[in-house]
């Protein structure tokens, strides 16, 4: 008798498990509402190894995201996929001092002994970067990271979804509660309530009301983010334009014909609010013209707006949903969702498959951050 699996949630974590599910022969229903992903307001940068925090659980789970992008891509082309989502292009990081480049620097040269994708590790001046990215004039050096990479997570959600339907999987748009039968989570849409061997609950900072209802306590806060779409006349190719991570939290992301992604804001304290804040948003944009003056002339083409998930340790959980005997969750992916959410995707459908995950799950487990009470 074939499995059935319901997905509740379809940003990057959602579809990246519905993918591999329905690659797996499992009946796959993904539920969406469509409300506020993530995912379509996350800029998109692959390179969690010049990060300088400390925690050495997230540093794990990023790295193990970033390494997974290629594989994942292997298995998009094989399905016939042209125009992918992801490329490794490089990226470049910026500080304000010398002695603050060589640490992040050393760094990178120590990590790359358990992480060769980090490839070559350089630093260079701003006029090395200005012969790559002509009209740069932010007076910060930089160093260098081959194995950088950026992606558009919009359009790779888009095409994990496609590629699952074509393998049989349903997607509704509809938005979805939960009710438990003594320990077995099942999904109510309406008036219907349907019954799965399997629930995978990865609908981000909406776990909480998700879960609830079923009387647990569930440590998961919305961080509101923006970013700006930008579209740049230019002769110049931009689509081999490294990824830039300036001083701050600001980012520039160069993609084909033009288009440049700026972004993205790290906002606590907006809730679920997906207003766009033009004073933020112009903020970013000024800041991104001081290094590249040509974005001046660029067209605003599009904002968006999304609501990140983050715990109160900002450490991602996933696993078995406590006291159940179907349920597996995810959640307080944070600001670096797009870099770990595929690997938790693909840990998911290992779990809900009913496989061995073939990774150290024990430190993210929901039993820290989600409790029956």
């Amino acid at each position: 008798m074939t499995k059935k699996v319901a997905i509740v949630g379809a940003g990057i974590v959602g579809a990246t498990a519905a993918y591999q599910l329905s690659k797996k022969g499992i009946e796959v229903t993904v539920f969406d509402a469509g409300m506020g992903q993530a995912t379509k307001a996350a800029a998109g940068i692959i390179c969690p190894w010049l990060s300088q925090r400390r925690n050495k659980d997230w540093y794990q789970l990023v790295s193990h995201g970033a390494a997974y992008y290629p594989q994942l891509m292997d298995q998009l082309r094989e399905d016939g996929v042209s125009e992918l989502p992801y490329e490794q292009v490089g990226a470049y990081i910026f500080k304000h001092t010398a002695k603050q480049l060589a640490k992040v620097e050393e760094m990178a040269v120590e990590r790359r002994v358990d992480a060769p994708m980090i490839g070559e590790v350089r630093a260079l001046t701003p006029e090395d970067v200005a012969r790559v990215i002509p009209g740069w004039s932010n007076p910060d050096g930089a160093l260098y990271c081959s194995g950088g990479g950026r992606v558009d997570g919009e359009l790779l959600v888009s095409l994990l979804l496609e590629q699952a339907e074509k393998n049989g999987a349903r997607v509704v748009r509809e938005k979805v509660t939960l009710e438990a039968v003594d320990e077995e989570v099942r999904v109510r849409l309406g008036e219907e309530v349907q019954v799965f061997d399997a629930v995978v609950l990865s609908s981000g900072a909406w776990v909480k009301e998700l879960i609830e209802p079923l009387g647990y306590y569930v440590d998961v806060r919305p961080q509101k983010g923006q970013l700006i779409e930008l579209t740049l006349e230019t002769t110049e190719d931009t689509s081999k334009w490294p990824v830039c991570m300036l001083h701050g939290e600001i980012d520039i992301l160069p993609f084909p014909d033009g288009k440049i992604l700026v972004g993205a804001t790290h906002e606590n304290t907006q809730g679920f609010d997906l207003v766009p804040d033009e004073e933020l948003l112009n903020g970013m944009y000024e800041e991104a013209c001081a290094s590249l003056p040509s974005l001046k002339n660029a067209k605003r083409s599009g904002v968006r707006v999304g609501t990140r998930a983050y715990t109160s340790d900002f450490l991602p959980f996933f696993g078995e949903v406590p006291n159940t005997t179907n349920a597996f969750v995810a959640s307080g992916l944070g600001s670096s969702g797009l870099t770990s959410g595929v690997w938790i995707g693909e840990c998911l459908a290992r779990m809900a498959a009913g496989e061995e995950v073939g990774f150290s799950v024990e430190k993210y487990t929901p039993q820290n951050y989600v409790r029956k009470v």
